[in-house]
């Protein structure tokens, strides 16, 4: 995919080093010598300007751009930029909100995922990005352990089957637990049992460690 990411400052520079190896990344920053070490020491490449002038975009080639990402110091150039990137068709537009009161603005501006908090924002952003079918909603003990929501594809062949025949399977954690599964049909929350069987379309709830995690929804999704 091609990602930009306007910011090169903590969760700028986290989230670069973590996907320059299997994306292409673009990191747009006022500061030169910030660009010149995020290339230097990550390899991804960078444009010394304004995230939030369009020229600037229009060099970085947001008009390609899969994922935007914005993680500046302060929401007003962080919403001008999901402006932007929305009036560019970017599918997929990232925010680091550090104001609450931002929320409904960014969602007007078109913004698709919206964090707060450096160590679960860089964890969640990633994790959206990498895996977007897991939608990551809690860390605890410092990610020790995560709650997470995978929803059950059409095709899956573990449709039908039920939390036993599931738990069971060779490459099924045992280090995950299915904590909950929503109907999205029925509209409602089912606090599972063994013999409680899954279906496509529902929202299964995961505990587990990360690892374990993406291990469950391989098998979930496979």
């Amino acid at each position: 995919m091609y990602i930009i990411i306007a910011g090169g400052g903590i969760v700028g520079r986290k989230v670069a080093k973590s996907l320059v190896k299997d994306h292409d990344v673009v990191v747009i920053d006022k500061d030169k010598s910030t660009c010149e070490k995020i290339y230097s020491n990550y390899g991804a490449i960078t444009i010394h300007g304004d995230a939030t002038n369009i020229e600037v975009l229009k060099d970085a080639k947001i008009d390609k751009c899969d994922i935007a990402l914005s993680v500046m110091r302060y929401d007003s150039d962080n919403l001008v930029f999901t402006l932007l990137a929305n009036n560019f068709n970017v599918k997929d537009i990232f925010v680091r909100m550090r104001e609450p009161e931002y929320k409904n603005a960014y969602e007007l501006a078109g913004a698709t995922n919206i964090a707060a908090g450096v160590d679960m924002m860089v964890e969640k952003f990633i994790m959206d990005i990498n895996q977007p079918d897991i939608r990551k909603v809690a860390s605890l003990r410092n990610g020790k352990a995560e709650i997470s929501i995978i929803k059950i594809p059409k095709k899956a062949k573990c449709s039908g089957k039920t939390i036993s025949e599931i738990a069971s399977h060779k490459k099924f954690p045992n280090n995950c637990v299915i904590a909950g599964i929503f109907d999205i049909k029925e509209d409602r929350l089912i606090i599972p049992r063994g013999d409680k069987k899954i279906y496509a379309g529902n929202q299964v709830f995961l505990v587990a460690p990360k690892e374990g995690i993406e291990k469950a929804a391989k098998v979930l999704r496979g």
